[in-house]
């Protein structure tokens, strides 16, 4: 499991954010490839970014398995403190539990990536896994306009809430969850007004991100479509 420890983020004497590799994570330029890819929840932007990893051989962190965890570890995802308190204790070890693909963990992840305090905790460990020599992909929803707003490779992968609730739906179901299409639908709907509404960090496409609808494509076809707007991407970045 890699850790925020592993990569030295800031040095002394440099602004907050660049590396020890000239990288500057705030916004300047990167010497590393990086790929950004945001949506809403259920889009496929998770196995998309997983497979463009693989296809790039770079690591991958799914951004969201942080404010899940973080949600669980809360508990009471209404207690400001309790999250805040999680955030900042947070053990990478933790993102591999099971739960955290629960509809709950989903719920309670929205909540707290609501509060500015847990995203300020968690900004230094996603930055410094964007920062690692070579390159990584991150999957989110502010990774292209607040974690590496100056990512190489920006993607943002959407669909119709129907058509995501309807993925999600036969994700939880094959879990082993009892839960109806509409009742998914709903909290694809509430997520979505949360995420987009929320003051820190909402949800929104980076203006030099791609769009890519998955709404009809299958997994396949959309994955297909994202490793070509990357390998563009890359052949730009190579030539500045």
């Amino acid at each position: 499991m890699w850790q925020a420890s592993d990569v030295a983020p800031w040095m002394p004497g440099t602004s907050p954010g660049k590396t020890e590799n000239g990288d500057d994570v705030g916004g300047v330029r990167y010497m590393t490839f990086i790929i950004a890819v945001d949506g809403p929840a259920a889009s496929g932007k998770g196995t998309i970014a997983s497979r463009l990893a693989v296809a790039f051989a770079l690591p991958y962190l799914d951004t969201g398995l942080l404010y899940r965890a973080v949600g669980v570890q809360a508990g009471d995802a209404s207690s400001r403190e309790a999250a805040i308190a999680a955030a900042q204790a947070l053990d990478p070890s933790s993102l591999e539990d099971p739960a955290l693909r629960t509809r709950e963990a989903g719920e309670a992840a929205s909540k707290v990536a609501a509060i500015p305090e847990v995203r300020a905790a968690l900004l230094n460990f996603q930055r410094a896994f964007a920062a690692q020599a070579g390159g990584a992909v991150l999957d989110g929803r502010d990774i292209g306009t607040v974690i590496a707003p100056q990512a190489p490779a920006k993607l943002f992968v959407t669909a119709a809430p129907e058509i995501r609730a309807e993925r999600r739906w036969k994700q939880l179901v094959a879990q082993g969850e009892t839960v109806a299409l509409d009742d998914v639908l709903a909290d694809i709907r509430r997520r979505d007004a949360r995420d987009s509404g929320r003051a820190d960090a909402p949800l929104l496409q980076a203006a030099d991100a791609v769009l890519l609808d998955t709404s009809k494509l299958d997994i396949c076809a959309s994955v297909d479509a994202a490793r070509r707007i990357v390998e563009e991407a890359r052949a730009r970045w190579e030539r500045s």
